[in-house]
């Protein structure tokens, strides 16, 4: 078996689920901390399970160069939110089922066969880390 090069790894994000209102106000608190500390790219606040997420959450885009800095201050305070984090390959399936890891509880990933299985250059993940305005 041939090893995957870390260098297909363009970017990760991780996904702050929340349900509830006090679990939405500490993941928007985490949220406001998050952007004050890392050069990341905060996504939109989904009040509503989207794509192959399994309950609410936001997503939070980082380069590779801020993976060992960010990851574990995310394990340290994540305020006890379950968290994904997973890489940006162009094997999206895999990059959310298997190289994946959770912080706090695991969830299901939903609708797992419409993520691309293969090494797909149509579904190429362009690095999203620029910080948000």
């Amino acid at each position: 078996m041939m090893d995957i090069p870390v260098s297909k790894i363009v970017s990760y994000h991780a996904h702050i689920y929340f349900q509830g209102d006090e679990q939405r106000a500490a993941a928007l608190l985490l949220r406001e901390r998050i952007g004050k500390r890392f050069a990341v790219a905060l996504g939109r606040v989904h009040e509503q399970p989207i794509g192959p997420h399994a309950r609410p959450m936001y997503q939070v885009a980082f380069n590779p160069e801020t993976f060992a800095s960010f990851v574990p201050w995310l394990m340290l305070n994540r305020m006890g939110l379950t968290v994904l984090v997973h890489p940006n390959t162009s094997r999206a399936r895999d990059d959310h089922l298997v190289n994946s890891l959770w912080l706090g509880e695991v969830l299901p990933i939903l609708h797992a066969e419409e993520l691309a299985e293969a090494d797909d250059p149509a579904s190429r993940i362009v690095p999203n880390t620029g910080v948000a305005p």
